[in-house]
C-alpha cells in the first residue's frame, strides 16, 4: 500500500503491466520458484497452508505459516483497506516464523478473497463494522483449527482501525494487540502529513508540489476529506519519504507480489479491482475514525512507531498512548522506518516481537 489511498490508486496502473511482463519472462518465473523453495516450511512440526474459509458469509482466503505449531499464533490484519499483506510476507516474515505461527487473510473485497466472491454482492457489505466482525470470525476460526486459546492481534495502517475495534469488542480472544502505523485520529493524521509535505516542498523549492498543495489548503481544514483532496494531500508527503523512509517510491513493495508463491496473476489483478471496489465505500467512515477519546484498553498494547511516518503520523498515537490505561503498554520506535516497518526494518520487527510481544503470550522469556 501507498497507504491509505494514493498508493492504491497508483497500484491500479502498475500491477497489470508488471503481471504481463512476468508472465512473459522465464527468468521472472524462475525467480518466483526460487522464492517458493526458499520460503517452504520443512520443519516436521511446522505449518504452511493457504486455504479459504467461510467468514462473514463469504469465502475468505487465509495463509498460515510457522516452524512450530506450538508457538504463539499471530493474526495480521492488513492495511489498505485493499492492500493485502499475503503476497509480500516473503520479503520480511521468514525469521518471525521461527517464533510465531503467523496468519494473514485477504479481507473482503480484495485479492484472492475478491476472486472467490461475487463483487456486486460484496460491494454492499463494505463497512468498517463488517471488516471488524470478519477479523473476529477469522480469529475464532484460527483458534478452533489450530487449538489456540488466544491469539496475538496485529494491525497495520488501515488494519489498525479494524484490529483496534476487534480488540475492544472481543478482548478475550487476544493475548495482546500490536499496532503498526496505528491510526489514532484520521483528521489529525491528514493535517500533520499535509504540513510535512508543505514544509518539504518549501525546503526543496518544489514549485509543482507547492502549487498543488496550496490549491487545497488549508487541509483538511473544516472541509470534507474527499477522494480528490486526499490524492493531492498524500502525493507529496509520500514523495518525501513519509511512506518508506529515505525513498521517493516503494517499488520494492509494489513489485513484491510478482514473486509471491501465494499469488497468481489473477490475484494481482484482483488487488486493483479491490481498490476500486472499496475506496469510495469506506471513505466517509474512515475520515471519522478517532480513538483519542478511548481511555481504557482491555488487553496489553504495543505500538511500533516509524520515526519518519507521515502516512499515519506518530504524534496522535504518542498522545493517545500517554493517556491510555491498559494491563501493560509499550511503544517501540523504528528509527529508520516510515510507515512500512516490517518491510523497512525486518530485523527490528523480529527483535521487538520477541522482546515485547512473545512474553505476553508465553508468560516466559523468549528463547534465544
Amino acid at each position: 500500500m501507498k497507504p491509505i489511498w494514493l498508493a492504491l490508486l497508483a497500484l491500479t496502473t502498475s500491477i497489470p503491466s508488471m503481471a504481463q511482463t512476468c508472465a512473459e519472462s522465464a527468468p521472472c518465473m524462475r525467480a518466483r520458484g526460487a522464492v517458493e523453495d526458499l520460503t517452504r516450511i520443512v520443519a516436521p512440526q511446522g505449518v504452511q497452508e493457504t486455504y479459504k474459509a467461510r467468514i462473514g458469509g463469504i469465502d475468505q482466503w487465509i495463509n498460515v505459516r510457522g516452524q512450530d505449531r506450538a508457538n504463539p499464533m499471530l493474526l495480521f490484519v492488513h492495511g489498505g483497506p485493499a492492500s493485502p499483506s499475503m503476497p509480500t510476507t516473503w520479503q520480511w516474515q521468514r525469521p518471525v516464523e521461527e517464533y510465531f505461527t503467523v496468519a494473514h487473510y485477504d479481507q473482503r473485497g480484495v485479492g484472492k478473497t475478491l476472486r472467490a466472491s461475487d463483487a456486486e454482492a460484496v460491494a454492499g457489505t463494505i463497512r468498517i463494522d463488517r471488516f471488524v466482525d470478519d477479523a473476529i470470525e477469522v480469529a475464532e476460526h484460527l483458534r478452533a483449527k489450530y487449538g489456540k486459546d488466544k491469539l496475538i492481534l496485529v494491525g497495520h495502517s488501515w488494519g489498525t482501525i479494524v484490529a483496534t475495534r476487534a480488540a475492544l469488542k472481543r478482548p478475550e480472544l487476544f493475548h495482546a494487540y500490536v499496532g503498526i502505523g496505528q491510526v489514532a485520529s484520521v483528521r489529525e493524521n491528514e493535517r500533520i502529513s499535509f504540513e510535512f509535505g508543505m514544509a518539504q516542498a518549501r525546503k526543496h523549492n518544489n514549485t509543482e508540489a507547492l502549487k498543488e498543495m496550496e490549491a487545497i489548503a488549508p487541509y483538511p481544514g473544516d472541509q470534507p476529506i474527499t477522494r480528490e483532496r486526499i490524492i493531492t494531500a498524500r502525493k507529496w508527503p509520500q514523495h518525501y519519504g513519509g511512506l518508506s523512509a529515505y525513498r521517493s517510491d516503494s517499488k520494492y513493495y509494489y513489485s513484491g507480489p510478482i514473486l509471491s508463491p501465494e499469488y497468481e496473476q489473477a490475484d494481482w489483478k484482483a488487488i486493483n479491482e479491490g481498490s476500486l471496489l472499496t475506496l469510495g465505500r469506506v471513505l466517509q467512515e474512515w475520515t471519522e475514525v478517532d480513538f483519542s477519546g478511548i481511555k481504557q484498553f482491555p488487553i496489553p498494547i504495543v505500538q511500533f512507531l516509524g520515526r519518519h511516518d507521515y502516512t499515519t503520523p506518530t504524534e496522535p498515537v504518542v498522545k493517545w498512548m500517554a493517556q491510555l490505561k491498559a494491563p501493560s503498554k509499550h511503544s517501540v520506535w523504528f528509527e529508520h522506518s516510515a510507515h512500512m516497518m516490517p518491510w523497512e526494518e525486518p530485523g527490528k520487527t523480529l527483535t521487538s516481537l520477541l522482546t515485547y510481544v512473545r512474553p505476553l503470550a508465553t508468560k516466559k522469556p523468549a528463547r534465544p
